[in-house]
């Protein structure tokens, strides 16, 4: 137990270049799941069939047995490049898929997201898609797998909307956007932001919350239009911040997760209301009752939850935004005590330093977790045989590890998760914390 983070050197790593199950898609991946997330908006792949393909399952069926939604997955319009695309380029191709997708697709919005091989052989996709941008709303991303994974993909997109569709607008009083949640890599991503955007209505906020609303073209459109940009971790999507801030002159505040507990949320209310100089009497009468339920209601688990795991010695193997979450609740109201966190969602170096005091300061625990940034799932599963816990928070790669061989139970909170279905499942905010309190004491409970 410590205070101090480990990155592994790559060249401990017997096979140089080579990592074992990471948690995330490529770049077209995060792309591909934002457009889907955006109702109304089709993708059009201009990459290999396989690049589409498997994202059905590497990322849609990952994300807690989810499909695609209304688009997507073997209805998504792709050119299907060969070798000889390879050779002679794709750009007719291309041009005569979106010509017939416009013609045969229905949809508010066409997102053109284009592949490794036509960066590779230089085809000038954001030129055809020009050609069309007269006869409906078009944009391209450039989502080269090998430019990042499927967060910097989530990013691109944004940066393509930004930059292609988006223009100056009026600035609307009290309206946010809500950014820094990941469609499908957060697996609770559709209940997250339903959650957030309940409560920020509650304190009398417009709430802009782009995906799962049925007016996806309009919600970003209205994206300039925010006095406060939100997000919801301490590096996915800062980038889109940064951008819409230079653009837009939109400011915007950065939370290290999406909060989880009585304690957090009104933390996160608090600050928002001060910002934006909500009335108090009305955010204090919110925080009031909410608590008041969130506590009175988690009466109802006290006996399960003492007597199953007291002071449980915890293990959180999760994206950043998660393991923060569920690292402060877990120490802070329920008196666990976090052993080890492992971060699996490769954020970049320089924010590093600050998601380690996320995870190490402000927690009533005597115990401070041992933090690792590690995409890799073999060496993920060497740290967890060297420490002793009760309860393991982590993807369903670690089921298996956590019965057979360190008796912990674990439960699957973090990408990738397969073993069991989450529509709008969630441990966001007040009544998250009871959420996850069900979905971690009866295990221990019912055999008791």
């Amino acid at each position: 137990m410590g205070t101090a983070y480990a990155i592994k050197p790559k060249s401990e790593s017997p096979y140089p270049g080579v990592v074992e199950a990471p948690r995330y898609s490529c770049a077209l991946g995060g792309a591909y799941m934002a457009t889907l997330a955006t109702f109304g908006a089709v993708p059009i792949l201009h990459s290999g069939m396989g690049c589409g393909m498997a994202q059905n399952f590497g990322q849609n069926f990952a994300a807690g047995l989810n499909d695609a939604g209304p688009q997507g997955n073997t209805s998504t319009p792709c050119s299907c490049l060969v070798e000889e695309h390879a050779v002679f380029g794709g750009e007719d191709k291309l041009r005569n898929l979106i010509r017939t997708s416009l013609e045969v697709m229905q949809g508010d919005l066409f997102v053109v997201i284009s592949g490794c091989v036509p960066a590779l052989i230089g085809d000038d996709v954001g030129a055809v898609v020009k050609e069309f941008s007269g006869q409906a709303p078009i944009i391209h991303v450039n989502t080269a797998g090998f430019l990042g994974n499927s967060y910097k993909g989530h990013e691109q997109f944004f940066e393509a909307v930004i930059d292609q569709l988006l223009t100056e607008q009026p600035v609307v009083r009290k309206r946010v956007n809500l950014l820094g949640i990941a469609p499908y890599q957060h697996v609770f991503w559709k209940g997250n932001l339903q959650v957030i955007k309940t409560l920020l209505e509650q304190v009398g906020l417009e709430v802009n919350m782009i995906f799962t609303e049925d007016n996806g073209l309009e919600a970003l459109r209205r994206i300039p239009s925010a006095e406060l940009n939100l997000v919801f971790s301490p590096w996915s999507g800062v980038a889109t911040a940064r951008k819409l801030e230079e653009k837009f002159a939109t400011p915007y505040l950065v939370f290290p997760s999406v909060p989880t507990g009585p304690k957090d949320t009104t933390a996160f209310i608090q600050s928002v209301a001060k910002r934006l100089k909500l009335p108090k009497r009305k955010v204090e009468a919110v925080i009031t009752h909410e608590e008041h339920r969130a506590y009175r209601f988690s009466e109802y688990m006290a006996a399960i939850a003492t007597m199953a795991l007291p002071n449980a010695y915890t293990a959180i193997v999760a994206d950043t935004g998660t393991a923060i979450g569920l690292t402060r609740y877990g120490s802070n109201e329920l008196g666990w005590l976090p052993e080890i966190v492992i971060l699996t969602d490769n954020p970049p170096e320089e924010f590093h330093d600050e998601i380690v005091r996320n995870l190490t300061e402000g927690l009533d625990s005597i115990v401070k977790p041992e933090v690792h940034f590690e995409i890799d799932s073999h060496r993920i599963r060497l740290l967890l045989r060297e420490h002793t816990v009760q309860l393991i928070l982590a993807s369903s790669l670690e089921k298996y590890l956590a019965v057979d061989e360190l008796n912990a139970m674990q439960v699957s909170v973090a990408f990738p998760v397969y073993d069991r279905l989450i529509v709008d499942r969630n441990y966001a905010g007040y009544r998250g914390g009871l959420a996850l309190m069900e979905d971690v004491a009866y295990k221990y409970g019912g055999p008791l």
